[in-house]
Parts: structure tokens; C-alpha cells; sequence
């Protein structure tokens, strides 16, 4: 929500989203015929969404819709964890958030269980021990075989599906885009897709990714959110609790914006009038708390005064605490004294020894020491004003504001001769509404910036445009002209107003002089791989002879990391292992017993050399 003061300032407030858990929704009966419905799940690093691929739904949005954090203490249950939109706000429970990933691979398979948990249940699968639908999952360009084959594990023993099929996130929103578009397949073309944790570069010839020459960006969404919090922080000092993560990310989506010129757009914002007109002012919730320095002459004297009240009742405790102290002492003392009187002797030499002293002359000259002082807190007590009691301000360790406390140090000196500066003095206006605004300027840009200059955040790589370039120059003048003419935008991090237009001038530098080439958004970056998956799941039902599916039996005979590939899938390459060598046996030779009329010795001479296929032993009988 925006306001406007005049024609210039506008000042936005933070909206601070809620989840609300997921209903758990009912299974629909046409779900459940001879062949079930697929379930289509894009497994995203911020985001998973998940719903049916049923015919006459394809304009509907995905059932199912949260983050992908789990949430549990260490030593919960875990019927106890938190998936997704049960977490109402994520910022006090940042510290226990834990995700499958590891930048964009999933690497942690118990939390990814609880996420399959969280997705059958809410969608009203309740058959126990298994989900007889056929699942469609995204997964991580040139997904490592280790993390597929332990997902196919996961699918196929714990959750006992019939079928599995793993694409590429990227690759269904570019295929789902071209069939809107009525492109003639096989399609060729380049696809720039920036999510949350990486960028990629996945080039797409003949209707097939490329996987030799895809390349990846460690610079995306989060690495955007995390510069603007260090550089708001920075800047507002007094406001650290209130620069959240999740508002960081809340500025990214819905102020930031990609700069057609970096250099020629932060010039700009040196104008006064443009960064008036272009500033965004984010209030913060108001607090009574004041900021140092703004303290009024009437405040500081009421200050004061507070300070030594307390002090002066710190001191008389105290008084009250030695005078008690000191008496218990004396009562000692003097029960120690009556033992030498009533000619207890041997008690009263072993009592000395525990006082640590040597004579009866030592016990009565601390009698008499302790009698006095007694004798003086009491009339301390009796006779005590408050000016008594700062003789002890130097003995206390209670913070001073300021210089309030100097004059605290001194019983001579009134309270009304403290030195004050002058009424006349000009003080600095302070503008409450102002300190309780963010100011976001430059940060506008400067964050969705790193993705083309990564540099900006200290990383050491190249921008996407940079890595578009590299990868285009392993390809032939021809390849290149197929490439660029459908260069496609993907991803939730491509979706900064002025994005398409910074690609198209970062093109037409690259590209040579008069070369044509066509930059295309995502109908829907964000939502465009489910959409696109669940159509392919469509096109392609799951069956004995449809490319694409790994059945129960494939998982058996395959393994785990086997992918069956096809138009928005990786590219499927097998694992070879070598086998080792069996090592050579050592020689036996067998000794039989001499006993008896005849003795058989047995003689086995060496293997044949290890270069030989096959082992042969020559064996000799020899009869004495």
C-alpha cells in the first residue's frame, strides 16, 4: 500500500505475510479409475507446488503451494515438525528452519520425506503404506546420480508408487511456453533460468538439452536478499531486528527492479529530485523507544533525580546488610569469650584456632572493633539523610548516563549547581516519522545487479550474461543463429520489471552487428515448470511403452539412478564401474604322509603370469 505526500514522497508499508496451514483436501473420485491420476510435484528450492495432472483442469493452479523449510528442535518428535505453511511466521524460528537442499540438489532425504508427507496427506491420498498414483517430479539440472537414485529409493520402497518421471523445472516451463506460442517442435533454443539458490544456462538443441555445455551461477534470489539486508543494516543501524529476511525478500519482489543501464541509472539517482520522486520509504512499526542524544534539559534533570533516589536506597540497603553482618560476627566473638570466662579452656583455644587468632588480648580488641562499628551503623540508621549517602557512590557499580553521575560523587556540591548548557543552544531537529522509515534508493537496483555482476558481493565468477556468452562460443556460427533466435526467461528471480530489456542490451553488444535474435519471458516464471509438467504428464500417460516413466520393475532391474529421458528431462548417462581384478592365489603344496608301503606327494607349481585370462596349475604325481 502506497501514499502519497504532495507529488512526491511515497511510502509503502511492509506487509508482513502470514502462512496459513493447508486445508487437507479431499480426493476427487475420477482420480481413482484403472489408470489414477499422475501427481505432479515441482520440487523447488523455495517453493514446492503440487496438485493433480487430470483432464478438463488445465487452467487450474497447483493444490498445494508452501516453502520448502521444515522446522523442528533438536530432541522433537517428529510428528512435532513443521512443514511449509504451518509455520505462521518464519523469523523467530529462523534458527531451526532446516531444507532439503544443498544450494539446488536435494542432499537431506529425511527432511525431503517429511515433504512427500506433507504433500500426500494434504491431498487427501489415505491409503496406507502406499500411493498408487504415478508422480512427476522436477529435479536439478544434471542432477548427480547418487541424489537421483536415493530419491527412486525413497519413491519406490517407502512409498511403493508405480511410476516415477524426473524432468528439468526449466525445460517444462520452456516446452509449456513453445506449445502456447505454436512453435514447430523439436525445439531449439537457450533458456536463462535464476531461481533461489543458482542461475543455469541450458542450451536446448533439436529438442534435447545440451548437458555438455549447461552451466551454472551460484548467484540467484537468496544472495539477493542476503545483500540487501547487509546493506540495510548498514545503513540503519538502529533497526537490526526490524530488517528481517523475509521482508528483504517481500523489497526484492516488490520494489526492486533490473536496470537497463546500471551506470547510466545510478547516475540519475544523484539528482535530489530523482531520488525524492524514486525513493521508496518503508514504514516500521512505531516504538516509544528514543534514540540517543535526543534527551530534552527537563528529561535529564528528571533522570538525575530517579538515579540518585536509587542510589540512596541502594546505600541504605547495603547499610542495613553490613550492620547485620557485623552483629552476627559480635555474637560469635562473644560466645567465644564466655567459654574463657565459665574455664572452658580447651574449647576456647579450639575455638580461637578457627578464628585464626592467637590470644585472648586479639579476641577482645576485635570485641571492641566490632562494638564500634556497630554501634556507629545503628546510629547511621537512626540518623541518616540523603546526603549521607553519596559518600559511597564510588564503591558502586551502577551505569552512569552520561555525565549525570560525576556530580553524584560529591556530597558538597547541590543538585541545582550541575552545570546545564544553555536553553539557547541549536539542537539538531529530529524527525520521529523519519527515523521510523526505511529509505530504499539504489538498493532498488543494486541487489537484482549481482546477477549480472556477482563482483558486487565479492563473489569470484562470471555474470549470467558473461557465462551466456561462453557458452555460446562453443557452438558453430549456425548453432549460434538457432540459439539466440529463442532465448528464453525463466525462474522466480527473472521476474524484476526491466529484466527482458537489460538481456536484449546485453544481446545486442554480444551478438555481431546486424545479427537478429528474440528474448521471450515466461508467461508465469514462477508457475510456468508445474503448469508445463503437468501437461507433459498429460501428453504422455504412464504405461509400458511411454518414454519418459521408470516403473517398479526398471528400478529393480536398472537401479536406482536409471532416467529414462525424454523431451524436458536430463540426459541419462550410466554409471561405470570398474571392476577389480581378482588377485593372484599363492602357491600350495601338499605333503602326504609317509606311512605305508607307498608315499603320493603332490606338487602344485606357481599360477600363469597375471596377463593371462585364465589360471592353469600343472599338478605332478610323484610315486616313491
Amino acid at each position: 500500500m502506497a501514499s502519497k505526500e504532495g507529488s512526491v514522497c511515497q511510502i509503502f508499508s511492509f506487509q508482513d505475510w502470514k502462512a496459513s496451514p493447508d486445508p487437507i483436501l479431499e480426493l476427487p473420485v475420477q482420480y481413482l479409475t484403472h489408470t489414477p491420476s499422475p501427481i505432479v510435484i515441482d520440487n523447488g528450492s523455495f517453493q514446492t507446488r503440487a496438485g493433480w495432472a487430470a483432464p478438463g483442469a488445465e487452467l487450474d493452479p497447483p493444490r498445494l503451494l508452501f516453502k520448502s523449510v521444515a522446522a523442528r528442535s533438536r530432541g522433537a518428535a517428529r510428528s512435532e515438525t513443521q512443514i511449509g505453511n504451518d509455520i505462521p511466521n518464519l523469523e523467530p524460528l529462523r534458527w531451526l528452519l532446516k531444507s532439503q537442499f544443498d544450494r539446488n540438489v536435494v542432499v537431506n532425504f529425511e527432511i525431503q520425506e517429511l515433504i512427500f508427507d506433507y504433500v500426500f496427506t494434504h491431498l487427501g491420498i489415505t491409503s496406507e503404506g502406499s500411493v498408487d498414483h504415478p508422480i512427476v517430479l522436477t529435479e536439478a539440472p544434471c542432477n548427480p546420480l547418487h541424489c537421483r537414485q536415493m530419491m527412486s529409493e525413497l519413491l519406490f520402497e517407502c512409498y511403493s508408487v508405480p511410476y516415477v518421471s524426473y524432468g528439468v523445472d526449466s525445460l517444462y516451463s520452456f516446452y509449456h511456453n513453445n506449445n502456447q506460442r505454436k512453435l514447430q517442435s523439436p525445439h531449439t533454443g537457450i533458456i536463462l533460468s535464476s531461481g533461489y539458490h543458482c542461475s543455469h544456462i541450458l542450451p536446448v538443441i533439436n529438442g534435447r538439452l545440451d548437458a555438455v555445455n549447461c552451466k551454472r551461477v551460484n548467484v540467484a534470489g537468496s544472495q539477493a536478499a542476503s545483500y540487501l539486508q547487509r546493506l540495510l543494516q548498514l545503513k540503519y543501524p538502529g533497526h537490526l531486528a526490524a530488517i528481517t529476511l523475509s521482508r528483504m525478500e517481500e523489497l526484492l519482489h516488490e520494489h526492486s527492479y533490473t536496470a537497463v543501464d546500471y551506470h547510466e541509472e545510478l547516475e540519475k539517482w544523484r539528482s535530489p529530485e530523482f531520488y525524492e520522486r524514486e525513493v521508496h520509504r518503508m514504514q516500521l512499526p512505531f516504538s516509544s523507544k528514543v534514540p540517543g542524544g535526543c534527551v530534552s534539559v527537563e528529561e535529564r534533570q528528571e533522570r538525575r533525580a530517579q538515579q540518585l533516589r536509587r542510589l540512596q536506597e541502594i546505600n541504605a540497603r547495603r547499610r542495613e546488610e553490613k550492620l547485620q553482618q557485623d552483629q552476627e560476627r559480635l555474637d560469635r566473638l562473644l560466645a567465644v569469650q564466655e567459654l574463657l570466662e565459665d574455664g572452658l579452656l580447651d574449647q576456647f583455644h579450639k575455638s580461637l584456632v578457627e578464628l585464626n587468632m592467637d590470644s585472648a588480648e586479639e579476641l577482645q580488641s576485635y570485641i571492641n572493633k566490632l562494638q564500634l562499628a556497630v554501634e556507629q551503623g545503628r546510629q547511621k540508621l537512626l540518623h541518616s539523610d540523603g546526603a549521607e549517602g553519596k559518600a559511597e557512590v564510588s564503591e558502586l557499580e551502577q551505569p552512569m548516563d552520561e555525565t549525570d553521575g560525576v556530580a553524584l560523587m560529591d556530597s558538597d556540591f547541590p543538585e541545582d549547581s550541575l552545570p546545564e548548557k544553555p536553553a539557547n543552544v541549536v539542537q539538531p531537529v529530529f524527525n520521529m516519522a523519519e527515523y521510523h522509515q526505511l529509505f530504499v534508493g539504489t538498493e532498488r537496483l543494486r541487489c537484482p545487479e549481482i546477477l549480472f555482476q556477482p563482483s558486487l558481493t565479492g563473489e569470484e565468477q562470471m555474470g549470467l550474461m558473461e557465462t551466456l556468452q561462453y557458452v555460446l562460443a562453443r557452438y558453430t556460427p549456425e548453432q549460434q543463429e538457432a540459439l539466440v533466435s529463442n532465448v528464453f526467461l525463466t525462474g522466480g528471480n527473472m521476474q524484476y520489471p526491466g529484466m527482458k530489456e537489460r538481456v536484449e542490451r546485453e544481446l545486442l553488444a554480444m551478438r555481431p552487428f546486424q545479427s537478429q535474435f528474440k528474448v521471450t519471458m515466461a508467461s508465469c516464471p514462477a508457475l510456468d515448470a508445474w503448469h508445463g509438467a503437468r501437461g507433459w504428464a498429460l501428453e504422455h500417460p504412464p504405461g509400458a511403452v511411454s518414454e519418459g516413466w521408470i516403473s517398479r520393475q526398471d528400478y529393480e532391474e536398472k537401479g536406482g539412478e536409471y532416467l529414462s529421458e525424454h523431451c524436458a528431462s536430463n540426459a541419462f548417462v550410466p554409471m561405470k564401474i570398474a571392476k577389480p581384478a581378482r588377485p593372484a592365489e599363492p602357491p600350495v603344496t601338499m605333503q602326504a604322509s609317509t606311512e605305508g608301503p607307498a608315499a603320493i606327494t603332490m606338487v602344485t607349481t606357481d599360477p600363469t603370469p597375471p596377463s593371462s585370462t585364465s589360471a592353469v596349475a600343472d599338478v605332478t604325481m610323484v610315486t616313491t
